[in-house]
């Protein structure tokens, strides 16, 4: 067990488990393929995170990456079929369901900030659920209202796609995040309705017009689950510095994403990516915005990983690279979990 308790603000492996999937694993039992399970988690010390339920393609695209002179860039995926997404969400949700009662009290599900820290508390790992783009939900938000029922506690109105809510922001690399249209007048809706439900909106892959449209619609906190610096890494799916000063001015959290190549300044899917590159990039997060304002948001299981880290159980070489660059006790206990509590408790309350 590691000696700091970390709580995650952004995992894909609800994708991956045996629960959803016949050929997935068994997130209580360790297993060397992926990023995140129960007893690597436990050695990283993991002791919770947000779970993203995300609905994909049916038949995804071939050769949907363009190689560039200097970079690259990813085909805009097609909008999905409402009714395809809202089976494949439901079917993650009960398999998530399904996985917390197999798990006899090691996993819980928590709706709140006090339901999270009791989970610490008596040593279980607490699961917040959370929605990653929005194309399941209908125009009237009958659905998004049975899963705040069920737990839901922060959406995505879109991924990296188009849908009726707004338009994601495409991967590429090097370019601006200001990529097209912002939210929909119903994502402007959608946006509405989450600040009265309390459901914390996450503005991950959606493109800069949109994540200005939130942030003078939004009575919340800005928070982005998981990107880095758009100075440093010039990828779509990074924040720009007035970006970054919008989410400090709203007293909002970015959670920082250890997809390398949203990292590295070359923008190179390369794992080889040095732990104290890492910890610049999360140095310059936290001079912009303040260190009560950067979290760790891994994106495990969706994303590579540098190779210091290589999955959950490495997170621990994080955190004493942080130290060795002069991180105190404070600082990393606010980067590992009391940010994203902190954010919690301004964003969640009861619905209606």
């Amino acid at each position: 067990m590691a000696d700091t308790e970390i709580f995650d603000g952004h995992n894909d492996a609800v994708q991956f488990i045996a629960e959803y999937t016949s050929s997935g694993r068994d997130f209580l039992m360790r297993s060397e393929t992926g990023h995140l399970d129960l007893p690597r988690a436990r050695e990283g010390g993991l002791a919770g995170g947000l779970f993203a339920l995300h609905a994909a393609p049916e038949h995804p695209p071939e050769n949907d990456l363009i190689i560039t002179e200097n970079g690259y860039e990813v085909i805009y995926a097609e909008s999905l079929d409402p009714l395809c997404a809202r089976r494949q969400i439901e079917a993650q949700r009960l398999a998530l369901e399904r996985l917390i009662r197999r798990s006899d009290g090691r996993m819980r599900l928590a709706v709140d900030v006090d339901e999270i820290a009791a989970a610490r508390a008596e040593g279980a790992f607490a699961v917040v659920l959370h929605m990653e783009g929005a194309e399941a939900l209908d125009s009237e938000f009958d659905y998004l209202h049975r899963l705040y029922a069920a737990g839901l506690r922060a959406l995505g109105p879109v991924w990296s796609r188009p849908n009726i809510f707004g338009f994601g922001v495409p991967f590429a690399y090097p370019k601006s995040p200001d990529t097209g249209p912002g939210l929909t007048g119903i994502g402007k809706d959608l946006v509405r309705t989450c600040n009265r439900l309390g459901i914390m909106i996450d503005l991950a892959h959606l493109n800069e017009r949109g994540f200005w449209d939130v942030a003078a619609l939004s009575d919340a906190p800005l928070v982005v689950t998981h990107a880095c610096a758009h100075t440093i890494c010039p990828s779509t799916r990074n924040l720009t510095d007035r970006q970054l000063d919008a989410i400090r001015d709203t007293d909002g959290v970015i959670g920082f994403n250890l997809s390398v190549n949203d990292i590295r300044a070359d923008g190179h899917l390369n794992d080889d990516t040095p732990l104290d590159h890492i910890v610049r990039h999360i140095e310059y997060l936290i001079d912009r915005v303040g260190e009560d304002r950067v979290a760790l948001g891994s994106d495990f299981d969706g994303a590579v990983m540098p190779r210091g880290i290589k999955d959950a159980s490495g997170l621990p070489h994080l955190f004493d690279a942080m130290r060795k660059c002069g991180f105190d006790r404070e600082s990393l206990s606010k980067f590992a979990f009391d940010n994203w509590l902190r954010v919690f408790g301004l964003t969640w309350k009861s619905g209606p």
